[in-house]
Parts: structure tokens; C-alpha cells; sequence
């Protein structure tokens, strides 16, 4: 036994001990593909890369239990393609906005109200649309999400609801 690690008291309820350990060897797999683009592959470094990958992986274990979530291929492609799409108008509107002599900006904060309970998902859903140009997420109020905004005449409101209706296609269709 490792350290209790084998042990069913470690797995979360309504996970089986086969998906724990698929998700275990998941995680472990992208922690050596990281090593690998960050240090390269060189044999001196199997011990440092073996020992960072155990601690990368049991590390995420403990902060960010497997669930039951399926994950679905084309879902990520189209939350890829979504985000891609607004980032792209989003970051020629802002350019444009910038680049105007009379700076046509409107800004405000804007309460959007998601889903996702507090917690990891929530943490995500503001990563995500924390990197769209022309809004970021600032803090809660009342329970909803809020935005500062450069144009508060967009449709901000719905294009969140996009964007967290894709995320949820993607990593959280239970």
C-alpha cells in the first residue's frame, strides 16, 4: 500500500475504484507530458520528473476530487471555438474603441447571475471569461457575478450565458 492511497476510504463517493484510478493515471499522463515541454526529455531526470509527477498528481487528487462529469471532445472544441470567436470580435472592438479619437467607451459593471455554485466551477467560469478582452470579473454581489465592462451597451449578459453554457457542455455534462 501506498501510504493509504489504495484504500477505498480515499475515494470519493460514487466513484469506483476503476474511474479513481483511470483519473489518477490521466492526471499523471498530462503531469509527464508538462515535464517533458518544460524540461525535455533527458534521462538524468527521470528521478526529479517521476517525483514532481506523484506529487503534481496526488496534489490535484486531493485539491480537485474525480467526479463522475464525462468530459466531452466536441463540447472543448466548441467552447474552444466560442471563446476564440469572442476574444477575437471582443479584441477588434476594444482596439477599435481605443484606436478612435473620441474613445467611445461606456463603462460600468454589469451582475450576472450563473449556475454554478461557489467553488471550483464558479473559480473556472471567471478564469475563462476573465480572459475575454472588454470585461472582467470583479468580485460577487448579492450572489451574482460581477463584470466591469468598457461598453455596457453590449450584450454581455448573454454572451456569458454562452460562454457558461459551453463550459458546461464541455466538462460538466453529468
Amino acid at each position: 500500500m501506498m501510504g493509504g492511497f489504495s484504500g477505498r476510504e480515499n475515494i470519493p463517493a460514487g466513484i469506483t475504484t476503476r474511474e479513481w484510478w483511470s483519473s489518477t493515471a490521466l492526471r499523471a499522463a498530462w503531469f509527464s507530458c508538462l515535464w517533458l515541454v518544460l524540461a525535455g526529455a533527458d534521462l538524468g531526470d527521470i528521478p526529479a520528473a517521476a517525483l514532481a509527477v506523484v506529487a503534481a498528481t496526488l496534489t490535484s487528487l486531493h485539491l480537485l476530487e474525480p467526479n463522475l462529469a464525462r468530459r466531452s471532445i466536441p463540447a472543448i472544441i466548441q467552447l474552444v471555438l466560442l471563446f476564440l470567436h469572442h476574444s477575437v470580435i471582443a479584441g477588434t472592438d476594444v482596439a477599435r474603441r481605443a484606436l478612435d479619437p473620441r474613445l467611445p467607451l461606456r463603462p460600468g459593471f454589469v451582475a450576472y447571475q450563473t449556475g454554478f455554485p461557489p467553488g471550483v466551477r464558479r473559480n473556472v467560469f471567471t478564469s475563462l471569461t476573465s480572459l475575454l478582452p472588454g470585461t472582467v470579473p470583479t468580485g460577487e454581489q448579492d450572489g451574482q457575478l460581477l463584470y466591469h465592462c468598457l461598453d455596457i451597451g453590449q450584450p454581455i449578459l448573454s454572451e456569458l450565458a454562452a460562454e457558461e453554457a459551453a463550459l458546461v457542455r464541455a466538462l460538466y455534462n453529468e
